[in-house]
């Protein structure tokens, strides 16, 4: 078999263009099996000029098992593998996944060759370390800390979000240092095994195949400006065509630092029994066959530029649809009553529909029941220190704060408001609700249109 320097293998590599001849003529051209001239490209397109200088002949036993673990792992062919470590031939693996099928890791074991008292002395024998204080000691002290202080300077500037150095970051480093230090004292340093290293190099090699899911994740967390998470983001997904595993979406999402915001609590607004309490006739049935059937209301406060604020909306239970609100600074019965006045304009004449409340002292007033009472509409209240029983206001409370309230910044009370006016009609027409897969407003249009 013909032996070829690096000089010669370059000149053949760099002679080659896949634009004007093939590989199996060019390969013909030179005289070279087409494998042959495969690998070679390969080593160069990884290693470049260094591909042909150094590479491994003599392998311990170590080496040879760190190149088959690889290759298990990852599935990736006999050349791929031998051009990734630096093999001097890809052949070289076949022998050597032969012997450990046949013979185990003993088989791996470097071969006695020749007479014992004839054996040569390794390298590692011939070389013996530098005398403690010596010039060369004292060298390659120098050499270990530049090589530590410029890793540990690079792993801080490359820690991931996540607050913590990661493999990747620690293979990122070592990659980038290859040519100036030793791989092998590189990853003793960065306490990764070599065969992780080459995995992790490979990847960083390929094309990010999530690269165009991370973006529409992240769009549609801006566009929702951080309100959606994990789940919400993975049923706008699969509206927009795309079926994605919810813990893929929270891992993206974990990796760009995106997460949902928290919950606050709520206002109480019982000041015990001042008027008259009414059944809790909505015991928990917190869905409806149609729009108009049950409504719910509560009041939660703000506390903004050292100003409290009320807020007094109803809810359809069944779609979610916020059907009016009010908002001021004192939480009077007239806060009340005028949201109620706005809602019954929305109200049509003929009915069945099922008003629940918390045993707040405004819904025990006798103006508010008898303007129910005059349009026919079942009043119906929360037990005593039961929240569950109002559970889907409070769970919109929640929402709200968190995703604006908490959220937002505002330069006045009246700023405020105004931003209140667009989140409400966000929340209607644009928000998904998880349970719909589309927004209440969509939900009770589609509805209407399929009755």
């Amino acid at each position: 078999m013909t032996k070829y320097t690096s000089d010669i293998k370059l000149n053949i590599i760099q002679g080659y263009n896949a634009k004007i001849i093939s590989q199996k003529e060019y390969a013909i051209q030179t005289g070279i099996p087409r494998a042959q001239l495969q690998y070679w490209l390969k080593l160069y397109e990884l290693h470049g000029e260094d591909g042909f200088k150094n590479t491994c002949t003599n392998c311990s036993t170590r080496f040879k098992l760190d190149v088959l673990n690889y290759m298990v792992q990852t599935g990736a062919s006999l050349m791929d593998t031998a051009a990734l470590f630096k093999i001097s031939s890809y052949t070289m693996v076949y022998d050597w996944q032969k012997k450990m099928e046949n013979g185990g890791l003993e088989a791996l074991e470097p071969s006695q060759k020749g007479r014992l008292f004839m054996k040569k002395k390794s390298n590692k024998e011939l070389k013996q370390p530098p005398v403690e204080g010596s010039v060369e000691a004292l060298e390659a002290r120098i050499k270990q800390l530049e090589m530590e202080n410029e890793y540990f300077k690079k792993v801080e500037c490359l820690s991931s979000k996540q607050g913590k150095v990661t493999k990747k970051d620690k293979a990122l480093v070592v990659y980038e240092l290859r040519h100036k230090y030793p791989v092998k004292e590189l990853v003793k340093l960065a306490d990764i095994p070599r065969s992780t290293y080459y995995v992790l190099v490979k990847r960083m090699n390929q094309p990010d195949p999530d690269s165009d899911l991370k973006a529409e994740i992240k769009s549609i967390y801006e566009e929702h400006e951080g309100r959606y998470g994990y789940r919400r983001i993975r049923d706008e997904l699969a509206n927009r065509g795309q079926k994605v595993n919810h813990k893929k979406v929270q891992r993206i999402m974990k990796e760009l630092g995106l997460k949902c915001l928290v919950r606050m609590k709520k206002y109480k607004s019982y000041k015990g029994t001042v008027g008259k309490i009414a059944p809790n006739h909505l015991d928990r049935q917190f869905t409806a066959d149609a729009p108009n059937q049950k409504w719910v209301t509560d009041i939660t406060e703000f506390k903004l530029f050292g100003e409290k604020l009320y807020l007094s909306p109803v809810l359809d239970l069944f779609n979610g649809e916020i059907i009016t609100y009010t908002i001021g600074s004192r939480p009077t019965y007239s806060l009340v009553s005028e949201m109620l006045e706005k809602a019954l304009e929305r109200l049509p004449e003929e009915h069945n529909l099922l008003m629940h409340s918390d045993q707040g002292w405004h819904y025990q007033m006798k103006q508010y029941r008898h303007a129910l009472q005059e349009r026919g509409i079942k009043q119906s209240m929360s037990r005593k220190g039961n929240c569950y029983d109002n559970s889907v206001m409070e769970n919109f409370f929640g929402i709200m704060k968190s995703e604006f309230l908490y959220f937002k910044e505002f330069e006045s009370v009246e700023h405020f408001k105004q931003e209140l006016k667009k989140y409400m009609e966000y929340y209607n027409t644009k928000r998904m609700k998880a349970k719909f897969k589309m927004s209440p407003v969509q939900y009770r249009t589609h509805f209407e249109q399929a009755a």
